[in-house]
């Protein structure tokens, strides 16, 4: 491990990630996730898009203010007005803030995107780089579409761009396009045609178009490069980018090839992946690799049997490592205000004494429904009462009643815009007279795209999970709400849902 050479991790989850569809975050999630990803130990947090909305901007700001670890990073393009307006909000980090400007730099783009001929490309990076520097010394430069760029022309952008002054250069794979053997090949390429390259880090930033952004991650730092650029859960526009946690346990788990090492703690691995699934209602698929809930489960017989004999024969890490606690949560009715906190704490919440108390008295009316409180359960109160916060719409009470019998008909309460309003509606079923109420309560226009249910923990005393997909005006958003009462969770879910189509969405720009 001394030998080892360190790896920077440069995690975009709050730019790149939150471009993903039904990922956009408000600036107190995104505050929180950076918060996480400071515990999580991350070398540079990339905050967002500064140029892209006011909101973006104050989110980079407060980040840059709040967040004192890592780096803070903004994205712009390689035009003066997206680098000023960058380092606006950026300035608060001081020297730990870093301007992140590119430009394109593969033939569709010049000729398609851009109408730009290769001297005009090396001009304005030069001219974008020098900007940057003229505010801080810690300028990355990204040659977007990289990977489909003519090497030797590649490595005369590299080599301009670090006399200007960068001292990190991005090689992205923005479409997801490459494999392994030749992304390692382009890297080595540019460690042997680049005379100035000692000069800067070499930043690999890869697409999961192929499902190979793990891998050919993995062999451009084989290849000499010094930093990778990743998401929690791989989150992240179409198939989504590098999965940091992945990416991490890779260079952890294989020390015995890989002479790598990062500075992630990744005991904060999971409460990470759980604290965003939470924020975005976008659940992590079971058999996702170290934070599913599969990851650490044995169903075949063989399996089992090594496992209790020793946990090596199938277990290459442990769920310790990641922090996943497999220990059920034993808290009750009469469970203390000073136990409920510090399993918050663990988790890696950290909450204000008003949010405490709403999120308590939450637990303990759990607490009288359940035997056994999980740190799901804990997930689904501060994701429900804590997280969702700026809501127009907010669920009083409803009784719904149906049966075989009986035409279901629900009676839904709603405080909106501060008034109270009240309605009893006819449905299908159970969910759809809801639905139909909460529509009819909040005139709503949205259409339900999907709908699913779960459960959050096993048992039948579980709370239900709920997450819904709504549609309208060609925007999509997700909801996701809990209860114990599966129509109380699918009624949670849909409001959630109305909530985030009330936020401003925020405009995207071009994507690395």
């Amino acid at each position: 491990m001394s030998q080892s050479k360190m790896i920077k991790i440069f995690d975009t989850t709050l730019r790149d990630g939150e471009q993903a569809p039904g990922c956009s975050m408000n600036i107190d999630e995104k505050l929180r996730i950076a918060t996480q990803l400071e515990k999580l130990n991350v070398d540079v947090i990339e905050a967002g898009f500064p140029i892209a909305s006011e909101g973006d901007f104050e989110a980079v700001k407060k980040i840059a203010q709040m967040i004192k670890g890592p780096q803070i990073a903004g994205l712009c393009r390689s035009s003066f007005m997206d680098i000023d307006r960058a380092w606006e909000a950026l300035k608060y980090a001081g020297e730990r803030g870093r301007i992140h400007t590119f430009i394109a730099t593969s033939d569709i783009h010049m000729k398609y995107k851009l109408k730009m001929t290769e001297e005009q490309v090396i001009e304005n990076a030069i001219k974008a780089v020098q900007r940057a520097a003229g505010y801080t010394p810690n300028v990355e430069f990204s040659a977007e579409d990289a990977v489909r760029t003519r090497l030797p022309f590649l490595a005369k952008v590299v080599e301009a761009v670090i006399n200007a002054g960068a001292t990190t250069v991005n090689i992205p794979d923005t479409v997801g396009y490459t494999i392994p053997n030749e992304y390692f090949n382009i890297i080595r390429y540019l460690k042997e045609n680049v005379p100035n390259i000692d000069r800067a880090v070499i930043s690999v930033h890869c697409h999961n178009d192929l499902g190979l952004s793990v891998a050919n991650s993995i062999a451009a730092v084989q290849a000499g490069a010094g930093q990778v650029e990743c998401t929690i859960n791989g989150i992240g526009e179409r198939a989504g980018n590098c999965s940091l946690e992945e990416v991490v346990m890779t260079l952890r788990t294989r020390q015995d090839i890989l002479p790598f090492t990062t500075a992630i703690a990744t005991e904060h691995l999971y409460p990470t992946s759980r604290l965003l699934s939470t924020i975005t209602g976008i659940a992590v698929q079971p058999n996702k690799a170290i934070v599913g809930a599969n990851a650490f489960a044995h169903e075949a017989g063989i399996h089992q049997h090594g496992v209790m004999m020793e946990k090596s024969t199938y277990e290459i890490m442990t769920p310790e490592s990641i922090g996943l606690n497999t220990n059920k949560l034993v808290l009750g009715k009469h469970s203390g205000r000073h136990a409920f906190i510090q399993r918050l704490k663990d988790l890696g919440y950290e909450l204000g004494k008003e949010d405490i108390e709403k999120a308590f008295v939450r637990f303990k009316a759990l607490a009288d429904k359940k035997k056994d409180i999980f740190d799901e359960d804990l997930d689904a109160i501060v994701a429900d009462e804590i997280v969702r916060t700026q809501e127009r719409f907010k669920l009083v009470q409803m009784n719904v009643s149906s049966g075989s019998f009986a035409v279901p008909t629900a009676t839904v309460q709603m405080e909106i815009d501060g008034k109270s309003k009240k309605i009893a509606v006819m449905g299908d079923g159970p969910v759809d007279a809801t639905f139909k109420a909460i529509k009819s309560l909040t005139k709503s226009k949205a259409t339900l795209v999907s709908f699913t249910v779960g459960a959050i923990t096993g048992g039948t005393d579980a709370q239900g999970e709920c997450t819904v997909r709504l549609e309208e005006g060609g925007r999509e958003v997700l909801g996701q709400g809990s209860h114990s009462d599966i129509i109380v969770a699918s009624a949670r879910a849909f409001i959630n849902a109305l909530n985030r189509l009330e936020q401003k969405p925020i405009r995207k720009l071009e994507n690395l």
